[in-house]
């Protein structure tokens, strides 16, 4: 198997089970720990700016490596 369709491969089938399996933990935490209930705002924009952090670091870390080229 060529290493570039095993890029594709996790892209097409990894990325979004990855996204799922994080919706399905926070949506059991945001239902079970009290905590969280108690404080929705702070709980939820944690649990937005998660994935955005890390999407945001991608992509700048990829647009510096292709800029560098």
């Amino acid at each position: 198997m060529n290493p570039d369709d095993k890029k594709f491969m996790f892209l097409v089938l990894g990325i979004p089970l990855v996204g799922l399996t994080y919706c399905g933990l926070g949506v059991a935490a945001m239902s079970s720990v009290p905590t969280i209930r108690t404080h929705p705002i702070v709980s939820g924009a944690s649990f937005i700016l998660l994935p955005l952090g890390i999407a945001a670091y991608t992509w700048i870390s990829a647009s510096a490596k292709a800029y560098k080229k």
